[in-house]
């Protein structure tokens, strides 16, 4: 009785002393945080310090808090103490992983504001800023495996698994590396992108036919945004494999044309000025490129070609817009002589008939007999000859 009494009183203290440890933690993180973020004022490290280890901060406390008040309170002979003091090195492992996370956030949340993205060139911004998400990623992972590897090694079966395993290495790398293949190869890929700077985060590309922005790169596959909206989902190796358009690769600005097939009676002069006239009315223009050619005259149409400039892709899109919308309401207010047009004419060829009674009994034209009969030719002096050679109209239409 005595000893269940006993049991019972060192339980209570145990716990009383693992609620005033808890306490303690939490007083201590709020009084951290508090410190770090009145220190941080006038620093984003120092506040981004503040935000992101507040809860990783008290968690640690917290573990190790409790882990003290039952060294304390406990005898090394106590039954469930080794219990509990697994539970608690498993739980020390799991919030150190989370608060060395968090450092590593701060620490790439403090080299991503050195680079602005709001920028009219922030090509090197992009790079930055591509590198660091796959990093981001790459850490977090590590992080994650070695928190797990940490906690299987605190089980002896776990540590006498991985003898054997380390001991039939080479077997199982070999078949590990064939069954995860495809696997690894994006994942390889994906470093690979992101360190040789061949598409980064926000770059305007065009593949598969499709036109989009890059708006996620991870270890294993690309989101591209399209243009209507959609995601295209594509994996890492497609980038280090296949060809692809690059709009931006070392300049945001674009050159683009916009066609119009026409009559040869189009006016190229006034539609020059036209073309000028448009791109002073709009600030879609970079002032870099505006002129207007005529690249083509062939197959009875003038092919007109008006070539601008903007900063960026969808910058340049509208401005083609406008342009197209602009010089076509041109076309058709002030020169509407040079809207494309097909033309039929009419051609009369003469052919040598032996007679009325051949060729399906064509005669003279128009039903016009000659003196002398039907299908007969009247000679200058007005008398009638015998039936010689006449003609026909024939009608030829083509395009010009």
């Amino acid at each position: 009785m005595d000893t269940e009494l006993e049991n019972t009183t060192d339980v209570l203290l145990t716990l009383g002393a693992v609620a005033a440890g808890v306490v303690l933690a939490f007083v201590l993180g709020t009084v951290i945080s508090a410190v770090v973020r009145r220190a941080g004022r006038r620093s984003e490290l120092a506040r981004d310090l503040s935000r992101r280890l507040r809860r990783p901060d008290r968690a640690v406390l917290t573990v190790v808090a409790v882990w003290i008040a039952v060294r304390v309170t406990t005898d090394a002979g106590t039954p469930w103490r080794p219990a509990v003091e697994h539970l608690l090195l498993i739980a020390l492992i799991v919030v150190g992983a989370w608060w060395v996370g968090a450092i590593a956030f701060v620490l790439e949340d403090s080299a991503l504001q050195r680079y602005r993205m709001d920028t009219a060139d922030n090509r090197h911004a992009r790079r930055v800023r591509t590198q660091i998400t796959v990093l981001r990623r790459l850490t977090v992972a590590v992080i994650v495996v070695c928190a797990v590897a940490g906690i299987l090694l605190t089980f002896p079966a776990a540590r006498a698994a991985g003898a054997s395993l380390l001991a039939s290495a080479g077997l199982i790398s070999i078949v590990a590396g064939l069954a995860a293949q495809t696997s690894l190869a994006n994942v390889f890929a994906g470093m690979q992108i992101a360190f040789t700077d061949a598409i980064r985060v926000d770059d305007v590309v065009v593949l598969e036919g499709e036109w989009g922005r890059i708006e996620e790169i991870t270890m294993t596959y690309v989101v591209v945004h399209l243009w209507d909206d959609r995601r295209l989902i594509m994996p890492s190796t497609y980038f280090t494999t296949t060809p692809f358009q690059n709009w931006t690769r070392r300049a945001a600005d674009l050159l683009g044309t916009v066609e119009l097939d026409l009559d040869f009676e189009v006016p190229v002069g006034p539609m020059r000025a036209e073309l000028r006239r448009l791109l002073g009315l709009t600030d879609l223009w970079d002032e870099r490129v505006g002129i207007l050619q005529v690249t083509d005259a062939v197959g009875g149409l003038v092919r007109v070609r008006a070539l601008v400039s903007a900063h960026d892709a969808p910058t340049l899109f509208d401005l083609r817009c406008f342009v197209r919308e602009g010089l076509v309401d041109w076309l058709q207010r002030a020169a509407p002589q040079g809207l494309p047009r097909t033309r039929l004419e009419r051609a009369v060829d003469a052919l040598d008939l032996d007679g009325p009674d051949e060729r399906d009994g064509l005669g003279a034209p128009d039903g016009a007999d000659a003196p002398g009969g039907p299908g007969r030719v009247a000679t200058d002096d007005g008398g009638p000859v015998a039936p010689g050679p006449v003609s026909y109209t024939q009608i030829r239409a083509h395009e010009t």
